[in-house]
């Protein structure tokens, strides 16, 4: 047995709601106990580190990963992705299937996870798409795929019109058991959209969408969830219009959670004033005031995860006019260093933090990993809030570089990752 005992450590116990010092033992691939102070004596021949006041925290676990394998490796691939998820502190990659082709056979979801295992040094959970194509049309084999591990179902961003048929997927679902991941949005008013409605997007003469369609998307499958009693989570929840359809969904029992990604946390619409496009994503970035909302609403737990939303784009989809750039951010590398950005602003404490980044993901999807509790996978980040840098995108170890943060003054940066109690990352 091979025992690893985590010394002078700040420990972020998101579960306990804990931000003290503290200690952690690791027995072979799993935390075997942990406490607060400092380490008792007989630690044996237990190799010791000294974190040096640093946190240790849970390994952030990741929903909505884009790997652009099969049919874009140059813009992504499970080695490039992984080795950016443990520099990022990212121990479990959650993969989106909207891949080229889509991940929507049991013989593509075989070869993904293959892939990922062979090549990744963190562990990635594929999710598999919930119509063939992505085409919203004919459900897949939604059996078949979860029996090969899939962890959940999703079209991605394309918004399933027929209520019909996603009512038939949900039901399905529901009969297995199987977590649904959708994207709100009603999809005729946000077609083409690059900004969000409002003075600024006319100002700058750029096509808009009303956040009235993400309220509009969400009530559509909360009826939809309603009628079929389904596992449903919302990928992105980005407007305070949509909030209240939230809280009165879980309020009457729907077996509903939400995300919101981090550049909806820390970025505004005002960002892409100078039509600069990596600051294109979708949902498109919103007002102050959406921001401040869903901060509050992660705050208050309303919104359970926090997620990358890592979309990997060439610099040839990315260097045309605004519009017609395509959209996506690479993220997995910044996730953290931006997440402590609502930290240092005093908006959310670390242990409200990594329950969104880390717990609250993993229960959602089963998984045993995201907290400090004994006995579960030594699945852990060591990392230091204050560390202050100007972000170089071309030090990503992502294969595409299109980050909103390239050039911006951030703190927070990952000393050490650790998978299953094995050392997959050191900073250099």
């Amino acid at each position: 047995m091979t025992r690893t005992l985590f010394r002078n450590a700040r420990l972020i116990d998101p579960e306990a709601g804990t931000d003290a010092p503290g200690w952690l033992l690791v027995e072979d691939t799993a935390i075997a106990s942990s406490g607060t102070g400092d380490a008792p004596e007989g630690s044996g021949d237990a190799q010791v580190i000294d974190c040096g006041g640093k946190c240790l925290a849970p390994g952030i676990v990741d929903i909505g990963v884009k790997v652009c394998e099969p049919g874009e490796r140059h813009k992504e691939s499970y080695r490039s992705a992984g080795l950016a998820a443990a520099a990022g502190g990212i121990t479990t990659m959650v993969t989106r299937p909207d891949t080229d082709p889509a991940i929507d056979t049991p013989e593509t979801y075989e070869f993904v996870a293959r892939r990922a295992n062979e090549a990744a040094p963190v562990n990635v959970r594929p999710m598999a798409a919930l119509t063939k194509g992505r085409a919203g049309q004919e459900m897949t084999e939604i059996g078949f795929l979860l029996d090969l591990g899939a962890i959940a179902f999703t079209d991605c961003d394309h918004v399933v019109t027929s209520t019909k048929a996603f009512s038939r997927a949900l039901t399905y679902a529901r009969s297995l058991g199987a977590l649904v991941i959708a994207h709100p949005q009603e999809p005729i008013l946000s077609d083409g959209a690059a900004a969000t409605s409002g003075k600024f997007a006319s100002l700058r003469g750029l096509p808009a969408v009303s956040p009235m369609a993400e309220r509009m998307g969400l009530d559509r499958d909360i009826a939809l969830l309603e009628m079929t009693g389904a596992r449903y989570h919302a990928d992105q929840i980005t407007t305070a219009r949509a909030l209240p359809a939230l809280s009165r969904a879980k309020r009457n029992g729907l077996d509903i959670t939400a995300g919101t990604s981090i550049h909806h946390l820390t970025l505004n619409e005002l960002d892409v004033a100078d039509y600069r496009t990596f600051f294109k994503v979708k949902p498109p970035l919103r007002s102050e005031d959406d921001r401040q909302a869903v901060i509050a609403a992660v705050r208050d737990g309303l919104i359970d995860t926090i997620s990358s939303m890592h979309t990997p784009q060439d610099e040839e989809s990315k260097r045309l006019p605004f519009e017609e750039a395509a959209s996506g951010a690479v993220a997995l590398e910044t996730l953290l260093p931006a997440a402590m950005r609502l930290y240092h602003s005093g908006d959310i404490d670390l242990p409200t933090l990594f329950r969104a980044m880390a717990t609250n993901p993993a229960r959602r999807l089963g998984l045993p990993c995201g907290t400090l509790a004994r006995g579960t996978p030594a699945d852990l980040i060591l990392f230091d809030p204050d560390t202050p840098f100007v972000l170089d995108r071309w030090t990503l170890r992502s294969k595409s570089k299109n980050t909103p943060f390239d050039g911006a003054r951030m703190q927070g940066k990952v000393l050490a990752t650790y998978v299953a109690g094995s050392q997959v990352f050191e900073a250099p």
